[in-house]
């Protein structure tokens, strides 16, 4: 594997080998301090991101490498016009690796065919987002010990999810996984994942619009927030933002052992009171994310510790 575009790309095997590296990281981050030595990650934000972006940094100073890049496609020189072909063939030229967000589909993959060097898919519009798939499994794997025989709530914008979608993908192929999808009409998940992926799968699902009628069943619930930026009308948003609010009240027939999960920024569907619930893990799957983004830089860095 030279790039990471796609979660799918990736065996089941292959996720479990990095999930197994992320562990030992967690477990002796001083053995790692150096392994990237003299090695450059550039990032190359073309729309705004938090998370990802200061996770990917964290990630490789953490082994001991640098960072160059832009947070800001404005203040890249794509914005005089330049194809994104000839920014990666440049940057490629400064960098070993290239960890890239862009908002049209299939930019990462048209990327990884001319940067030179691994380019990593951090997030194409509303497409896939790799790295954070690879995040949820760790972190349900560091919380359930396994990622087979779980029951999995989706909940909320289920239709421009990317976290969503690339999390179904990657969880079909472990064994007695349902999953739950909780989620206005007009925000359930895109037909293509039901007939390509589970269906042609059998794996069995269910969905739903009411979250309390199905919380008893849950093993995990991950929580997405309503996006504003992929709407196309603004009255849309207003009217479904607000549709999926979990509090403590709602979680008063869950299991003591679900385990909760966002992709973060969260705006209003968690409130903060549920924060203090120890089933809440959103927190630590950030952390969870400095972890398993060092061990994929690693892998396709092609270097060990």
């Amino acid at each position: 594997m030279n790039n990471l575009i796609d979660i799918m790309q990736m065996s089941p095997e292959e996720i479990q080998d990095l999930i197994n590296k992320a562990m030992d990281i967690i477990a002796n981050p001083g053995k790692y301090s150096e392994a990237c030595k003299g090695k450059i990650l550039a990032t190359l934000f073309f729309e705004p991101s938090t998370r990802t972006r200061l996770s990917f940094e964290s990630a490789m100073l953490s082994l001991g490498g640098n960072v160059i890049g832009f947070s800001d496609g404005k203040s890249s020189s794509a914005a005089k016009g330049e194809s994104v072909s000839d920014t990666v063939q440049t940057v490629g030229c400064y960098a070993d690796i290239i960890a890239m967000r862009h908002p049209k589909e299939g930019a990462p993959l048209v990327a990884s065919r001319r940067a030179g060097v691994p380019v990593i898919n951090a997030g194409d519009g509303g497409h896939n987002h790799p790295t954070q798939t690879l995040t949820d499994l760790l972190t349900i794997y560091r919380e359930k010990g396994t990622l087979e025989n779980l029951t999995v709530g989706l909940c909320g914008d289920l239709k421009f999810g990317r976290t969503v979608h690339s999390l179904i993908s990657a969880m079909s192929r472990y064994k007695n996984v349902r999953f739950i999808m909780i989620s206005p009409e007009e925000l359930q998940v895109p037909r293509y994942l039901i007939t390509d992926v589970l269906e042609a799968n059998n794996i069995p699902y269910q969905e739903v619009t009411s979250l309390d009628d199905v919380m008893p069943e849950l093993d995990v619930l991950y929580m997405t927030r309503v996006q504003k930026e992929r709407f196309f009308n603004e009255a849309d948003y207003m009217r479904l933002k607000d549709s999926y609010i979990l509090t403590p009240e709602k979680l008063r027939t869950a299991k003591e052992t679900l385990s909760i999960m966002h992709p973060l920024p969260r705006v209003n569907e968690i409130s903060v009171a549920v924060d203090d619930d120890p089933r809440a893990i959103y927190f630590k799957q950030v952390a969870n994310g400095k972890f398993i983004r060092m061990a994929l830089i690693m892998k396709l860095l092609e270097v060990n510790a």
